[in-house]
Formats: structure tokens, C-alpha cells, sequence
């Protein structure tokens, strides 16, 4: 059967040059599995982990039928799926049969058992998410029935009128082409399309979305957030108000992330700059900016060893790996997760659903 010490073996052999090795304070198992991945496994880390999300958030694939487990390695690599018991309890059970007979079996080099609110490995994704609901946010977001068409005025800016309401998607490109001039927004043809993703990921396109964690509206922001806006409270959930304060946030992190990416990966082809800044600049509105430029500053620590490969090693990944890959290489840390890796790949995927849908004021 194979053990925990197989991957400080694994670790040895291929990762000691890397100094990879996990710190006291990063002694759960799953996290030292992530610690001792070699960074070139980043390679094509963004293709497969897509599939796998693809299947997910679009009930197809291995997740046509909903009550399924993927099981994924360190390279996010498919291993097989899972049919999900009645009980919760039963389907962890067996989950953790799954990974040691993978392990057993040699398509894995450890196991890591996962219980109630622990990580496991091979890395285990329900089909089953409750909150996504892709077709319903694409219908409201792209207006594909007049019930869903809004109307609305903020700060000069005016989208249809209460006898003539319009496409979501059409105020959204309203409000995001007065700001992007306004706050100076990088590639911005390009960085739309990622900004129309992330509303369909954040809310579904849902005017009256609160989180967990109290983040309002469509573009779910914090009620602080809102009011360094200028916005009041009968407003924070106002769509224009909302996308304009998130642009406005845009601009913020653009301002700060724009030097240390410069100095971390302005010698990477110009092409290549362009996309990865924007992936982080999207991650930056996710977790923080402040949580990315702290695993790019040019610094010898623990968070920023990711950077420096990738940086000199930057042939061998594409943008999207790389971009992954600092955060991969990472969790456990600036309290980045799984939900940081799939954020990426999930605005990706729904920016390129939208697409598929063309309307005139996409293009």
C-alpha cells in the first residue's frame, strides 16, 4: 500500500534544486503533496484543468450525470470519477478507498486520506455545484428573453428606458467603455470579454447576490468596497453602480500590480506579457491584489520561489500555466485555495460561452 513517505521520496528525487519543502507551519498532508510538485508540471496544467471544470459547469462529459466525483492528480490530470453514495459521510469513505486504490495501483505517487472540511489527494471536484447555473446566467446576461432586458441611469451614463428596456449585456458594455477610457484599463478589448466571464462566475448575473462572506450584487463587492465608491447604500446593488465601482477597482489594482509584474515579467514576449498580466489583474480582483503582488515581488521567500521559476523558465509554459501555476504552487498560502485555481479557468470558460453567443455589442 502505498504512504505518505513515498512523496518525500518523490520529493527528494525531483524537487531538492527547487527548495520546495514544506514548512512547520505547512504540515497538512495535502499541502505538502502541493509542495513537493515539481513546477514543471505546470505544463498543460490550464488545458486539463479546464476539461475537468468544463464538465462541471456545464453538466457535461463525466458530469452529465450530477451526483459524481472527478478525481484529479498534481498535473490536473483526469483519473476516473466516482458515482456519490446517499450519505456524505459514505461518499468520503469511499472516495478515500478510490485514492489509495490509485495510489495501489501506481497512478498516483501518495494518497492523502480528505475528511468534513480537509483537503485529500488526488484532488476530488463534485460535479454537483448548486450555485452554477450556467445557462440561466448566460440567459440574463445576454438577454435571450425580453423578461430579462433592465434599463437604467448612473453618472451619465443611460441604457435603454422603462418603455424600451435592453440586454444586460449591453449596459454592462456601456458602463465598462466610459470607465476603461476613464481608468486608463490595459488591452482593454482584450480584458472585456474576461470582465463579462466573471460576471456570469461572480453572481450568474444576479442583480440581488449576497455571498456568505456579505459581498453584494452582480459584480459581488464588499459593502466597503461599495462605499469607498461613493456608493450609498440604497445603491450598492444598482447594476451600473456595481460595474462601475468594479472598474474603478480594476484601475486600483491595475495602478499598483502594473510595476512589480514589469519587473517581475517584462522580458517575456510582448504577446505573452499581455496575457498573463490580464489573467492576474483577474485574479487580483478575486483574492486581492495585494495577495498576487506579494508571490511577485522580487524577494527570496517561500511565496515568491513559484515567480522565480517561472520567470526563468517561461519558454516552457503558457500564459494561462504560468498564471495557474503561481497560484497552485501556492495554496496554503496568502490564504489562496482550490476556489483561486478554479476562479481563473471558470472566467475563461464563461467568457468563451458568451462568445459563442455573439451580439452586436460584443463585437
Amino acid at each position: 500500500m502505498a504512504t505518505f513517505s513515498r512523496s518525500l521520496v518523490f520529493c527528494l528525487a525531483l524537487l531538492c534544486a527547487q527548495g520546495a519543502y514544506a514548512s512547520s507551519s505547512e504540515s497538512s498532508p495535502w499541502l505538502q503533496v502541493v509542495r513537493h510538485t515539481p513546477y514543471i508540471y505546470s505544463h498543460n496544467w490550464f488545458r486539463n484543468l479546464s476539461d475537468i471544470r468544463r464538465w462541471v459547469l456545464t453538466e457535461s462529459g463525466y458530469c452529465a450525470k450530477q451526483d459524481r466525483h472527478l478525481l484529479f492528480d498534481i498535473r490536473a490530470q483526469f483519473l476516473t470519477f466516482q458515482d456519490d453514495r446517499l450519505l456524505r459521510e459514505a461518499t468520503q469513505r469511499q472516495l478515500n478507498r478510490t485514492r489509495q486504490l490509485l495510489a495501489e495501483k501506481g497512478k498516483v505517487h501518495t494518497w492523502v486520506a480528505g475528511a468534513k472540511h480537509k483537503l485529500g489527494y488526488p484532488f476530488a471536484l463534485a460535479c454537483d455545484q448548486p450555485h452554477v447555473d450556467l445557462d440561466s446566467a448566460l440567459a440574463r446576461l445576454l438577454g435571450w428573453h425580453q423578461d430579462f432586458w433592465v434599463w437604467g441611469k448612473w453618472n451619465g451614463v443611460s441604457v435603454g428606458s422603462e418603455a424600451q428596456p435592453r440586454p444586460l449585456i449591453e449596459m454592462v458594455k456601456a458602463v465598462f467603455d466610459k470607465q476603461s477610457r476613464l481608468q486608463h484599463l490595459p488591452h482593454a478589448e482584450k480584458l472585456w470579454p474576461l470582465f463579462v466571464g466573471q460576471i456570469v462566475i461572480e453572481s450568474g448575473a444576479v442583480k440581488y447576490s449576497r455571498s456568505s462572506a456579505q459581498a453584494l450584487g452582480m459584480m459581488q463587492l464588499m459593502p466597503a468596497v461599495l462605499e469607498e465608491c461613493g456608493i450609498a447604500g440604497p445603491f450598492q446593488q444598482h447594476r451600473m453602480a456595481q460595474l462601475e465601482c468594479a472598474t474603478k477597482l480594476y484601475g486600483q489594482n491595475h495602478r499598483r500590480l502594473a510595476p512589480v509584474f514589469a519587473a517581475r515579467f517584462g522580458h517575456l514576449p510582448e504577446a505573452k506579457q499581455e496575457q498573463l498580466y490580464l489573467l492576474l489583474l483577474v485574479q487580483a480582483y478575486h483574492g486581492g491584489v495585494g495577495r498576487i503582488i506579494s508571490l511577485l515581488e522580487q524577494r527570496q521567500t517561500d511565496a515568491t520561489a513559484a515567480a522565480d521559476y517561472f520567470a526563468a523558465q517561461h519558454q516552457r509554459f503558457s500564459a494561462a500555466d504560468i498564471a495557474l501555476g503561481l497560484i497552485y504552487h501556492n495554496m496554503g498560502r496568502r490564504q489562496l485555495g482550490m476556489a483561486s485555481l478554479y476562479y481563473l479557468v471558470d472566467v475563461q470558460l464563461a467568457a468563451a460561452q458568451v462568445q459563442k453567443h455573439p451580439l452586436k455589442v460584443i463585437n
